[in-house]
């Protein structure tokens, strides 16, 4: 069947979809047809949700092998984190642009439904993923790749995405415990990134640039650095109603405190990672699904800048958060092209070619008198 080669990576395109939606929604400019056009978009992103769930549910059930070998391959098991963070992405539009189309009590309830199964889908991957490269995969570390960052930032996007639902439930204890629950996982989250990416960083350092086809996956350090500055605004944003002062008060100053340098982190990592690209473009870097790592990545500084604009009263995060969103449109744009056209020569869902077999040695005959 043309599904035996889906792996969990393809949900990055409903991730890199949606991330346009909601990006959008928020930024600070007054154009006609903007929130229609990203009602759209996260229209297209729920039904390619659908319709890879329904794929990957046939891969499962006619090439139980060929999953169970995605599971035990460390280049493609942490791709299951791409699952829960679409089955978020897609739940967090519901509420900011879905709701324009389908109504706000049918988008709770999708967001609700979304958000849980996300969030226990992002924690298992979280837990499940590093016990496997742990245990069974068996890796070196000269193939730690930015890959190894999608199951723990998983509960990141969680984190940022539940203040969402904050303000829909009972006042008091419910509130409460969602809204802290969520930062809960931040901290999750975040500890576990800071553990993954210098593990990552020095791989770079000492064993050179990645192969062409994993460059773009270096824009996957952007997600735990956006996500978390986006996640850190929410809090602020929803916290007046949900906990008691002074503690309301002090997510405002961490929403400030610590989005102003992890923004300014993900900005000089942004230029680092795209004169990684400009070089691997230069030698010859083709398409490949690693090119969505150009969308949800910078989706997330957008929201972050979005958050800081907000909470800081500054312009320049405004004009921060539009240029950025040029730069995910652009991408966004590029990344759906080319996956179109590999989809419909079948490129794409083909099986990986084999490696070349290496040449037989060769040997030479000498005479008894040493002459060749």
């Amino acid at each position: 069947m043309a599904v035996r080669h889906l792996g969990p990576n393809w949900y990055a395109a409903v991730m890199g979809t949606a991330i346009v939606a909601t990006a959008g929604s928020a930024l600070p400019l007054g154009l006609p047809g903007l929130r229609t056009a990203c009602t759209a978009v996260w229209a297209l992103s729920l039904g390619l949700l659908l319709a890879l769930l329904t794929a990957r549910a046939l891969h499962w059930r006619h090439h139980r092998d060929q999953a169970r070998a995605h599971l035990l391959d460390p280049a493609t098991a942490p791709f299951y984190g791409c699952l829960a963070m679409a089955l978020l992405a897609v739940g967090g539009g519901a509420v900011t642009v879905g709701r324009y189309w389908i109504g706000l009590r049918y988008a709770l309830a999708l967001d609700s439904v979304l958000f849980t199964a996300g969030t226990v889908v992002g924690l298992a991957a979280a837990v499940a993923v590093p016990y496997l490269m742990a245990v069974r995969h068996k890796v070196e570390p000269g193939q730690a790749t930015p890959v190894w960052l999608l199951p723990v930032v998983a509960p990141m996007v969680s984190a940022a995405l539940g203040p969402l639902l904050v303000p829909h439930l009972p006042a008091g204890q419910p509130r409460e415990t969602l809204l802290l629950a969520c930062l809960a996982m931040f901290g999750l989250s975040l500890l576990a990134t800071l553990l993954m990416l210098p593990v990552v960083f020095g791989r770079l350092i000492t064993g050179g640039p990645l192969p062409l086809a994993l460059t773009p996956t270096l824009f996957l350090v952007l997600g735990p650095l956006g996500q978390s500055t986006t996640a850190v605004g929410k809090f602020a944003d929803v916290a007046p109603g949900a906990v008691p002062a002074p503690y309301s008060a002090g997510f405002g100053v961490l929403a400030v405190l610590y989005g102003v340098p992890v923004m300014g982190f993900a900005l000089l990592w942004l230029v680092f990672a795209t004169a990684h690209v400009v070089r691997a473009r230069r030698q010859g870097m083709g398409f490949a699904m690693t090119w969505w790592a150009f969308t949800f990545p910078v989706g997330t500084c957008v929201t972050g800048a979005e958050a800081l604009a907000r909470h800081t009263g500054l312009v320049v995060y405004d004009w921060l958060a539009v240029g950025l969103y040029v730069l995910l449109v652009a991408a966004w744009g590029t990344a759906a092209l080319h996956t179109a056209r590999g989809l419909v020569s079948g490129v794409l869902l083909a099986a990986p070619r084999p490696a070349p077999a290496a040449p037989e040695p060769t040997t030479v005959r000498t005479r008894s008198d040493g002459v060749r």
